[in-house]
């Protein structure tokens, strides 16, 4: 029975230490999330096709914060080709199994690279892919 806990306890470790190196899918594209302790980034990893045109490219950081306990929050970011990234609050939870982060955030809106006085409310839902 020690012998079957302990092994349980490895793989429980090993699951961990997988996703703080691994793939996630955010909204056609594919993102790498690097956890270092509590930080954690979300980086592309490749990019859906839109993205280029606004600069996006693998390695490009979407998201970096810290997890504490169940919950994220940190900054996120938008892309402009012509204005480059807007960075902007975000916070919100881990899905209970581990394989899901959504977090959400207000920003302004802008028209070429003027802010507008609009805001817009934003959710970024991260889904567990594979490791990377």
């Amino acid at each position: 029975m020690k012998d079957l806990i302990a092994a349980v306890l490895v793989l429980m470790t090993m699951a961990t230490a997988a996703l703080a190196d691994s793939c996630w899918w955010h909204n056609g594209s594919l993102m790498r999330l690097k956890a270092y302790g509590a930080e954690r980034y979300f980086y592309y990893e490749q990019p859906r096709d839109g993205l280029w045109s606004a600069g996006v490219r693998p390695g490009t950081l979407l998201f970096n914060g810290r997890k504490n306990g169940n919950w994220y929050s940190g900054t996120a970011r938008v892309f402009s080709s012509a204005c480059g990234p807007m960075e902007y609050a975000v916070a919100g939870p881990v899905a209970p199994n581990q394989t899901q982060v959504t977090v959400q955030g207000s920003r302004q809106t802008r028209s070429g690279c003027a802010f507008t006085g609009n805001v817009v409310t934003d959710t970024l839902v991260f889904t567990y892919s594979h490791q990377c």
